[in-house]
């Protein structure tokens, strides 16, 4: 059975077809996309039918920060797979990983475990509640699919749309909790002002990426901070999707501005399921006073694979070729469209988080043509690049020359005005929708 075969069949069994919405097919080619692999390793993908792609998109959605299947990581998890991975007594990998983490991050003194990063802002905002005896929650970008981020939608529909992903549905969210997740926006200082201004006696904390896809502006963080110290709120830096991608833990390093909590999950574990939530005492003691345990927490391959991860990224000084395969891409993208004569921004901040965008009122088109195109030859690739230590500078060269040839033929058809007509299959979707 081939992948879409295989995902039209999922869509009967599987409310919404996938488990994570960035990986429904529909996101990147409706109907072509083949939806399942069946090895990865490295940076190839194969798919169900044995063919095989290099993978210049998202890496599982960021998570695999080594490469897939990494011979390190792996090797630690066999063995800690043959020594056992669950018993009735704790895996000692957790207080190693916990003494690590606060050794990268010397203002933190704690750490409490998850094996995803939804769950792991759960945790993190159950506790700034607890510790605060307070309810609401500032915030800005997107933290997940819990009651608590989406009670922001229950008054305004719209309220999160302009935090990157626009038709996310409050239904199923209590609505009593209208009101306790407050929206603003990165750099907007004064929309947080807002909030405090009329909320100061009941914010628990303030919940945001220390960057995502603009920089800091000068003092912005610094502000926070010092709005959050001021109203005795916790300051949370939600780094599942920065950390680790531009120095070794949190992005919040580089900018110099410690958090009272910040959570990790995605690369800390190239792949395998852990997220960490790290603090200063005062605040996580509060992880006592609130019942915040599972079963599933205390199993030993997430810990292990964590360890084995840092360490190699520590060891093999992954940040700097990140960054340096992240930056060949994105000159390499403007390069390309300034040769093929099409209008290309890309604006991202973090050359581990790279994207561009096709500035025509056609762009879900002309993106959806250049993966389709992109697949065509052999690469699984999309409007997104997220770089990983099994990327070399040949795979960027080679990947780019078989760009030019696409952009190459989206700019000839854009001029004939035939770009929709070279369509295999629907346009691409974006944001939060229903599956019929």
């Amino acid at each position: 059975m081939t992948g879409p075969d295989l995902y039209r069949k999922a869509k009967k069994f599987i409310p919404g077809g996938t488990q994570l919405l960035s990986k429904r097919p529909e996101m990147f080619l409706p109907e072509l996309w083949p939806a399942y692999y069946s090895k990865a390793r490295g940076v190839e993908v194969f798919d169900l039918d044995g063919r095989r792609y290099i993978d210049m998109s998202i890496m599982g959605v960021g998570a695999c920060v080594l490469g897939y299947a990494d011979p390190d990581v792996d090797q630690a998890v066999k063995v800690a797979i043959d020594r056992g991975v669950m018993s009735t007594l704790n895996a000692p990998e957790e207080v190693e990983l916990a003494e690590l983490l606060c050794e990268l991050h010397p203002w933190a003194q704690m750490v409490r475990y998850g094996r995803s990063g939804g769950e792991a802002m759960s945790i993190a905002v159950r506790i700034a509640r607890a510790h605060t005896k307070k309810d609401v929650i500032a915030f800005c970008g997107y933290h997940g699919w819990t009651d608590w981020y989406l009670a922001a939608n229950l008054g305004d529909n719209e309220a999160l749309d302009g935090h990157l992903m626009p038709g996310l549905s409050p239904a199923g969210v209590p609505r009593g909790l209208t009101g306790t997740a407050l929206p603003f926006h990165y750099n907007k200082i004064e929309e947080l002002k807002a909030i405090v201004s009329t909320h100061k006696n009941n914010i628990a904390a303030i919940v945001m990426e220390p960057q995502r896809d603009h920089a800091p502006a000068p003092g912005f963080l610094e502000t926070v901070r010092d709005i959050a110290r001021d109203i005795k709120a916790v300051l949370i830096f939600d780094e599942i999707t920065t950390g680790f991608r531009m120095t070794n833990g949190g992005i919040h390093l580089l900018h110099g501005v410690n958090p009272d909590i910040a959570v990790f999950a995605k690369a800390m574990a190239n792949g395998y399921p852990m997220a960490a939530v790290i603090g200063t005492e005062e605040v996580m003691q509060a992880a006592q006073s609130t019942f915040i345990s599972s079963t599933n927490w205390t199993e030993r391959v997430g810990p292990t694979a964590a360890l084995a991860t840092i360490r190699k990224y520590q060891r093999e000084n992954v940040a700097a070729h990140l960054i340096e395969i992240g930056n060949m891409v994105i000159k390499g993208w403007q390069k390309v469209a300034a040769e093929t004569n099409l209008n290309l921004r890309t604006d991202a901040t973090i050359p581990s988080l790279a994207h561009f965008s096709l500035c025509y009122s056609d762009e879900l088109v002309l993106t959806t043509l250049f993966t389709q195109e992109m697949l065509k030859r052999g690469y699984l690739a999309f409007h997104q690049f997220k770089p990983s230590f099994a990327h070399n500078a040949q795979h960027v060269h080679d990947y780019l020359r078989t760009m030019k040839d696409v952009f190459t033929l989206i700019s000839d058809a854009m001029a004939q005005g035939k770009a929709a007509n070279l369509l295999e299959g629907p346009q691409a979707r974006r944001g939060f929708y229903r599956l019929t």
